[in-house]
């Protein structure tokens, strides 16, 4: 039967003309010019003449439109058939893949043909996971402990705390980073074809480094250090001190490292400017600075080479140094927003 014309909104014609804009797979192009076509009243024959396809082809473009949309007409893996599994068969595979998150789709194809004896290709069972609304990315590393009470407590004084302040009063969040030489492959951009490679080295010199961050200026205060321990801690705080001579509080967010409360530490605080607001434990989240260092591992490490430890000695203090060409970037990285992890 000839589809009617009109049977788009103009807001799915909108939305097919935007794409068909934007697409470079001549195939899908082809299925959306198609459906754009039939729209106006022309004939599958029609159609299939212009786009030098067969009817049959213009048939089935039509018939996954009308089956899924346009998600269904560009998915070039869509079947348009009706799914081997039946509701109960559904629901044991998603509380499989939700449960022991499977690395692969082969691992799915595997089990589905181990349980329910049906054979499933890879592309079909992605698209499937896909109906089942999964999606395949990378998992991302959480503390195991940490306590979301506690994390949604310590923001709640924070809160209170930025309220209270006296305007010479400076909060800084503070911590310790080790980069160490060696290569950091990630993802970049290579050109098409092109192996994606990076040399290794075997560097196991890294760089000491104490820091503090101004939540509200972006201020970047370090030290490089031999160790990070309580004395280096003291240098910190002192140097601090020197660069907010105006301060009458200098408020110091800082994990439950052991020499923030080192008798030397808490000897050094009794005549300072600085106090310390603890984290709670294993929330590294909360800590702003630790946004700073991921930001720092990308633009200095991340899939660059140093041959010599010097290098990139050079290379991680020279991000400091002119910490101020990133300044837009880290205003959006360094806003106050903080997501309460909850394990």
């Amino acid at each position: 039967m000839q589809p009617t014309s009109s049977f788009l909104t103009q807001n799915a014609k909108d939305i097919l003309k935007a794409r068909h804009r934007q697409e470079r797979d001549k195939r899908l192009c082809d299925r959306i010019k198609s459906i754009l076509l039939l729209d106006d009243g022309w004939s599958y024959a029609q159609v299939a003449y212009a786009l030098l396809l067969d009817e049959d082809t213009i048939r089935r473009y039509y018939k996954t439109y009308l089956e899924g949309g346009k998600e269904a007409l560009l998915n070039l893996n869509y079947t348009g058939k009706a799914c081997k599994l039946n509701q109960e068969q559904l629901d044991q595979l998603k509380t499989y893949v939700s449960k022991e998150i499977p690395s692969s789709a082969g691992q799915v194809v595997n089990f589905i043909k181990k349980h329910f004896a049906i054979r499933y290709t890879l592309s079909a069972v992605i698209s499937l996971l896909h109906r089942l609304n999964f999606e395949y990315k990378k998992s991302k590393l959480i503390p195991g402990k940490a306590n979301a009470e506690d994390q949604a407590l310590f923001l709640k004084e924070l809160k209170t705390l930025e309220m209270d302040l006296c305007e010479s009063d400076e909060i800084i969040y503070i911590d310790g980073v080790h980069p160490q030489h060696n290569s950091k492959p990630s993802y970049g951009w290579f050109k098409k074809g092109a192996k994606a490679l990076l040399k290794a080295n075997s560097g196991r010199q890294r760089i000491n480094i104490n820091g503090g961050l101004n939540a509200n200026n972006l201020e970047v205060t370090t030290i490089v250090a031999d160790y990070i321990n309580a004395q280096s801690t003291i240098s910190l705080f002192q140097k601090l001190e020197e660069q907010y001579p105006h301060a009458e509080r200098i408020i110091a967010i800082c994990d439950n490292a052991s020499y923030y409360r080192s008798k030397l530490v808490s000897e050094h605080l009794n005549n300072s400017r600085i106090e310390i607001k603890f984290l709670p434990p294993y929330s590294p989240n909360l800590n702003l600075i630790e946004r700073l260092w991921r930001f720092m591992n990308r633009k200095v490490r991340n899939n660059q080479y140093y041959e010599k430890f010097v290098e990139f000695k050079k290379a991680t203090l020279s991000f400091f140094e002119n910490i101020s060409t990133f300044k837009e970037e880290l205003k959006s990285l360094l806003s106050k927003k903080f997501h309460i992890v909850n394990p």
